[in-house]
């Protein structure tokens, strides 16, 4: 039989769990405050539960108190009002796992469980303080406490964090916050980004070149990979990588060696991975564009960031810490009505789109309450994936409806080519008010081409 301290001033929190524990077999102990549990010191309990906020001394200054008497004792934190600074001061100062309320009975008893089993806690007791990153990761929601969590758990772990989630997410942020609460956080954090780079300047970027190795390198220069060492390298967007780039990747991440572009010496290299994608890298992998063998070496870790439409609670908070930062004297305010056309929205491009709307309201309304009114129109995101499955639906109706007239029928591909750059070249034309060299470029091809074609498919324009 196993003791287990539950500190929390909720009477109905204390009632439920030490039920619970007691059905599992277990033998509780239940304090309003730390205080008391503290006290309670000699009765060595096997695993400790504990709310952040209670009357007296709080449950994080009462965590290294037991850290100090009770070096092996797992601690499991508990809070209502959770964010990453709590998550991480929790984690770093020795706690098990980090628990959000209201919570489940079945997870309790699950991280209990994992509790009892576990003979040796990490200790940390250093603080950090509250940082940029930190402050724009804010949300009370389940689904951003299970972020925190998740940063809380892996920051001190040197391991590659694969971070997912849609466009606005805020994936850099959190990957910023990885590194300023890992023991990485006195290094460098450099963000990299792949497809930004032409594939002329790519080895260069990243692993720098001696000096004569091309014509314009008239110095030594480092490069990403080098900046980062001792630090964190953050790859964004690297579902947009190409296959004869990912395996340079895989070969540095296996290596952690470069040599310079032009050089001779190969230089090791002590940097923490973490990337970014708003790709679903599992179909990517399974479609062949994505090695497989990079992704298991990127995934040791993964990060899921919730949208905004996922996590509306959080929405008012973040409205108003935006709000704050281009308002700082307070002159303007949020309406209930704007508040709830906020709730209403859906948010495609998430947290970055908020914060455009946002400051574009604090803007236009200058003092005074923020209204509907204010906000500019929501944003109309033109999805490709939709777009492909209806052309290519519409090309395959065409060629039911010609195949299917009961004749025998030549020609289709210039019969379709036909009719498909007609209303191509017809749309061009009526996008670029009839100037035909506008109308090439954004097709890509020229003019003279243009010209033929629309003398051919009887297509009025002029220049």
């Amino acid at each position: 039989m196993s003791r287990v301290f539950v500190v929390d001033d909720e009477p109905s929190i204390c009632w439920a769990l030490e039920q619970c524990l007691r059905e599992e077999g277990h033998d509780v102990s239940v304090f309003a405050n730390a205080e008391d549990a503290i006290e309670s010191i000699a009765l060595a309990p096997d695993a400790i539960l504990m709310d952040v906020r209670l009357p007296g001394m709080d449950g994080l200054t009462a965590l290294a108190r037991f850290r100090e008497e009770l070096p092996e004792t797992p601690v499991i934190i508990m809070t209502a009002f959770g964010n990453l600074e709590t998550a991480v001061q929790a984690i770093n100062r020795g706690a098990l796992d980090y628990m959000t309320k209201p919570f489940n009975l079945d997870d309790a008893l699950g991280l209990v469980e994992r509790a009892l089993q576990n003979h040796a806690v990490s200790i940390s007791t250093e603080d950090r303080e509250t940082t940029s990153a930190a402050e724009q990761l804010l949300g009370n929601s389940p689904a951003m406490q299970a972020v925190f969590r998740s940063i809380a758990l892996v920051a001190e772990r040197d391991v590659p964090v694969l971070i997912t989630g849609e466009s606005g997410t805020g994936k850099e942020v959190i990957a910023a916050a990885i590194h300023r609460y890992s023991k990485r956080a006195s290094g460098p954090f450099v963000p990299i980004c792949i497809p930004a780079m032409s594939e002329s300047v790519l080895e260069s970027e990243l692993f720098g070149h001696a000096k004569g190795s091309f014509t314009g390198a008239v110095a030594e220069r480092k490069g990403l990979l080098e900046a980062a060492d001792g630090g964190t390298a953050f790859f964004d967007e690297i579902g947009e990588i190409a296959v004869p780039t990912q395996v340079k990747l895989l070969r540095l991440m296996e290596s952690r060696s470069i040599t310079p572009v032009g050089g001779n010496e190969t230089r090791k290299l002590d940097f923490r991975f973490l990337a970014a994608t708003n790709r679903n890298v599992e179909q990517m992998v399974r479609e062949g564009t994505f090695r497989e063998d990079l992704f298991y070496r990127l995934n040791v870790f993964r990060i899921e960031v919730p949208p905004l439409r996922d996590r509306r609670d959080d929405i008012p908070v973040l409205a108003e810490h935006f709000i704050r930062q281009v308002d700082p004297d307070g002159r303007v305010s949020l309406s209930e009505k704007a508040r709830e056309v906020m709730l209403n929205r859906d948010w495609p491009g998430n947290v970055r789109e908020l914060r455009n709307a946002i400051e574009h309201a604090v803007v236009v309304t200058r003092e005074g309450e923020i209204q509907p009114a204010a906000f500019p129109e929501p944003m109309l995101l033109f999805d490709p994936i939709a777009a492909e499955s209806n052309l290519t639906s519409a090309v395959r109706n065409w060629w039911q409806q010609q195949t299917s007239q009961g004749h025998q029928v030549s020609n289709l591909h210039e019969k379709f080519l036909c009719e498909a750059e007609t209303e191509l070249f017809k749309s061009a034309l009526e996008q670029t008010g009839g100037n035909r060299k506008e109308a090439s470029r954004l097709l890509g091809i020229h003019r003279q081409t243009l010209r033929e074609k629309s003398r051919r498919y009887g297509i009025e324009d002029e220049d």
